[in-house]
């Protein structure tokens, strides 16, 4: 098949030979035709060679998005390959009877640039985050069905948020719309329906496991709760108490509920607060504290912004914990790169003046995998700290 062309300024192919699927607006030196937003476009550098092929965008810097390189073919085999390949990783990397819900396909990390699949207990979520994906979604969803038949119950488009100007949300094979997952055979009930993005944060599942090592005997202070995962996990291991903290009321409701459903006499409290007044108030009661807030940088334009309030909450946490407790910290903007994190929390570190140890280095979960040719994939950034 024939593609309009999008014709590259000399020496802009360089990063798209050493594999990098993105082509930037400023890379561009002409179309061979009219384009339209998410139509499949083939890209060729400046003499006219064959690099590439991919969706068109018409918004933001990035003008392509590329599926295939070289003498890759896409091809009506394409998103079942793709699909293939990418659950069979996952096989080998988690064990299907302890956690039925992780990552099936990561965007650029699992070669489909502007896809998320998510599978929760037999429910997979679709979330578009390109034109190109979106319009390519029945295709997908006819992928998954042919091809994970006795682990398929439920598929739904999820896009509104990441494509707000015409993505839907829509079912696109029966009307489900929640389960209860099990990760490393803790419960979670999950809607994908009215939660955030699609409907839980599966990047943090081997650091939830990891706080679970340091709560045993301790009191837990979980901020940014949302549906409660590192509480239960705190829980699980035997903390004396834990105590979930949301600014959302119906997030806090989500987390006793989860906790409801695994420790139902447990010693939990969940608050609808606001974080920085929470820890004002109990500075020094929680032995382990955990900050994992939502994104406070979206674009590089609040790069600085975000840096000020990841050190303002850090300083928090750390004026918070009690002696020789230990702070998990996180963050997931993507903007902000592993050292600048690092060394934001070593300046909020500074300010309060304690004797503070990095115990680990955290990043998002083996379903959430990084492409090695594009380093940008790599979001989730997180410290253990051990404050004195």
């Amino acid at each position: 098949m024939s593609y309009p062309k999008i014709i590259l300024k000399q020496g802009k192919e360089k990063s798209i030979l050493r594999r990098h699927p993105w082509v930037f607006s400023g890379a561009v030196y002409g179309v061979s035709r009219e384009v339209e937003d998410g139509e499949m476009v083939e890209v060729v550098d400046n003499a006219s060679k064959h690099l590439g092929t991919g969706f068109f965008s018409d918004r933001g810097s990035i003008v392509v998005r590329l599926l295939t390189f070289g003498n890759e073919i896409f091809d009506a085999n394409f998103w079942q390959n793709k699909l293939k390949s990418a659950w069979e990783l996952r096989l080998k990397l988690l064990d299907l009877n302890s956690t039925n819900a992780f990552r099936v396909i990561h965007g650029e990390g699992d070669g489909i640039p502007g896809l998320i699949i998510d599978y929760y207990n037999k429910n997979w979520v679709i979330q578009a985050h390109s034109s190109g994906i979106y319009l390519q979604v029945e295709a997908i969803a006819e992928a998954i069905k042919n091809t994970f038949q006795e682990f398929c119950e439920t598929i739904y488009c999820k896009s509104s948020g990441t494509l707000p100007n015409t993505g839907k949300d829509f079912f696109l094979l029966g009307s489900q719309s929640e389960t209860i997952a099990k990760e490393n055979n803790i419960h979670f009930q999950v809607n994908w329906v009215e939660g955030q993005k699609t409907g839980f944060f599966l990047d943090q599942r081997e650091n939830r496991k990891l706080l679970g090592e340091f709560s045993k005997n301790k009191r837990v202070l979980n901020t940014f709760c949302y549906t409660g995962g590192f509480s239960i996990y705190a829980m699980h291991a035997g903390a004396e108490l834990v105590t979930s903290v949301d600014i959302s009321q119906k997030a806090v409701e989500l987390a006793e509920k989860n906790m409801q459903l695994n420790f139902p006499d447990s010693n939990h409290t969940a608050v609808a607060s606001d974080v920085f007044e929470f820890m004002k108030e109990h500075a020094k009661q929680y032995d382990v504290i955990v900050l994992d807030p939502p994104a406070f940088a979206k674009n590089i334009k609040n790069k600085h912004t975000a840096t000020q309030a990841y050190k303002r909450l850090n300083i928090a946490g750390i004026k918070a914990l009690a002696p020789k407790g230990v702070l998990f910290t996180f963050s997931c903007s993507q903007v902000i790169d592993d050292v600048l994190f690092y060394n934001t929390v070593a300046a909020a570190a500074i300010e309060t003046g304690r004797n503070i140890r990095v115990l680990h280095k955290l990043g998002q979960g083996p379903d959430h995998p990084t492409n090695i040719y594009h380093p940008e994939g790599h979001y989730l950034k997180g410290l253990v700290l051990f404050v004195e």
